[in-house]
């Protein structure tokens, strides 16, 4: 009798713990992406859409911009910046790569989620073409270089003289499995 009641406890916490754990790989990304933007954390969204301005490139300021790539916990890819830093003037357009390898045996999705250190230079940091706008499918074992391109505003404030862009890349396998069995019905 006492045996039946901590099995049913045992079988309770462990739909429990499951379904923790699909929160946290299924919802959280997607929540966390929609606050930062919806709020403007994390230097992920400056809330203004872009305009192309025609100026010219100011070679008077370079602007060191460090990158760096990070792993979410429990996401096996190896992920690294092909460059660990590059010096870039103002209103030039910059092309970078990042190298993504998964080595499991398993294929998978990932999506890169950026931030910026100092917050500020979000809104200065324009990204024309980026890997981090989609997810990134691999097979087992496949490798990829994944661009972006960039150029850094000529209204960026002269204090700033170094940004860091950060990548911290997510498992979204079990998400797109879920949006596409949505999108097949």
């Amino acid at each position: 009798m006492a045996f039946s009641g901590i099995a049913k406890t045992t079988g309770k916490l462990a739909v429990v713990v499951v379904a923790m754990f699909a929160f946290v790989f299924v919802v959280m990304v997607p929540l966390y992406n929609t606050l930062c933007q919806a709020l403007g954390l994390n230097g992920k969204y400056s809330g203004k859409q872009y305009e192309v301005v025609r100026a010219k490139v100011d070679t008077t300021r370079t602007i060191k911009v460090q990158f760096v790539a990070v792993n979410a916990e429990g996401m096996p890819w190896q992920f690294q910046p092909m460059q660990g830093s590059i010096d870039v003037h103002p209103g030039a357009v910059n092309t970078v790569e990042f190298y993504a390898k998964n080595v499991t045996d398993k294929d998978m999705v990932a999506q890169a989620v950026p931030s910026f250190v100092p917050a500020q230079a979000a809104q200065y940091f324009h990204k024309t073409e980026c890997f981090c706008f989609r997810r990134q499918p691999l097979l087992a074992g496949a490798d990829a270089k994944l661009p972006m391109q960039f150029i850094v505003d000529q209204a960026l404030p002269a204090a700033i003289t170094d940004i860091a862009l950060s990548y911290t890349i997510f498992d979204v396998t079990a998400m797109d499995k879920a949006d596409q069995a949505v999108t097949n019905r």
